[in-house]
């Protein structure tokens, strides 16, 4: 299929809209590994992304060994630890909480890591790249498959050590980590306020 076919007939019949009002944070998956076709849809999707003066600063990195991403896992709770551990913020003391579990996975035991990583700097680099990935998570949930961003994951794919293991850049900053698979069940939605709009002229 080339690619003006691929844009014209979608393999999804997901409207964009009801892409976005059903997407959901999955923090439960099923074993079942991501294929690379899938995975290849889902950064093209991403690459579609709006982008500041064409800059396209995005480069991804796909994870999907699962020791790489139980050790990543481990690393990322003690840097967390560290950070917050002398924090008053409420939320702080959730994440505490989480970590300090044994058994807590900030991977949810998602098979498949994709994080997305700036090559540049710049004063528009950082919301080019969550730009893909919301094109990244809303063509995942058009595809039947569940995402949800892993910030407790930034610190530590941020790190030199971990940089080098991965054969990552040391210019290059994570920004976006996302776990992708297969959701275990279904995933209840989460209310919004409705738009608070301060001014209307």
């Amino acid at each position: 299929m080339t690619e003006t076919q691929r844009l014209v007939q979608p393999a999804s019949a997901v409207s964009a809209v009801d892409a976005i009002y059903h997407r959901r944070a999955v923090r439960d998956y099923t074993p079942q590994k991501v294929g690379r076709t899938s995975i290849h849809a889902l950064l093209d999707a991403a690459v579609y992304a709006p982008t500041a003066m064409h800059e396209e600063p995005w480069a991804f990195a796909v994870i999907q060994d699962k020791n790489i991403l139980n050790r990543l896992s481990d690393g990322a709770k003690g840097l967390v630890r560290s950070e917050m551990q002398n924090s008053d913020a409420p939320q702080s003391k959730h994440a505490l909480d989480l970590v300090n579990k044994p058994d807590f996975n900030i991977f949810y035991n998602a098979s498949t890591l994709i994080v997305i990583y700036s090559k540049l700097q710049g004063s528009f680099v950082v919301a080019d790249c969550w730009l893909a990935a919301e094109n990244l998570m809303l063509a995942a949930c058009a595809e039947g498959l569940g995402t949800c961003v892993i910030g407790f994951a930034v610190s530590a794919l941020n790190t030199p050590e971990w940089k080098a293991e991965l054969e990552i850049p040391a210019e290059m900053t994570a920004i976006a980590p996302i776990i992708v698979g297969m959701p275990a069940g279904e995933t209840p939605t989460v209310p919004r306020k409705p738009p608070e709009v301060i001014v209307w002229r």
